[in-house]
């Protein structure tokens, strides 16, 4: 492989910028995780209506999470890659966060609140120029 082709590593400290994108992202496949972790228990032992749908859900929630875990490793290590991965989960948390605040149970309201202002947080630290710099990520007219 020629240079050319050789991507160049991000050099220089890590902004906290891209720092903070991580620890959101990891926060939040944390909650999906325990979340999961919760509903597959309650599955097992518990007495739900519907077992196999509460274990299911859970399991989903399992793999769902370990998305932006793996996503938040990447932007500590600065991987080109997992700015996707992360990006994508803070979209998706924004209409969990709108059905919460419009549901009628009162630990739901304050849960979407802290939800949207995550992912409204994320998605303005991972565009953030200083953290696609960090990453390595040109945009269009730098490719030329």
């Amino acid at each position: 492989m020629s240079t050319e082709q050789t991507p160049e590593a991000p050099t220089g400290p890590r902004p906290g910028r891209l720092t903070a994108a991580a620890a959101l992202s990891a926060l939040e496949g944390l909650a999906l995780v325990a979340g999961g972790i919760y509903l597959l228990v309650m599955g097992l032992a518990g007495r739900p209506d519907k077992p196999t749908q509460a274990e299911m859900g859970g399991l989903t929630l399992v793999v769902l999470g370990l998305i932006p875990l793996i996503a938040a490793r990447g932007l500590l290590l600065r991987r080109r890659w997992s700015r996707g991965p992360a990006l994508i989960t803070q979209i998706m948390a924004l209409p969990v966060a709108w059905t919460f605040l419009n549901s009628d149970g009162a630990p739901w309201i304050p849960a979407g609140i802290a939800l949207a202002a995550v992912a409204m947080t994320g998605l303005v630290l991972l565009v953030n120029p200083a953290t696609t710099q960090a990453l390595g990520i040109r945009g269009p007219m730098r490719d030329a």
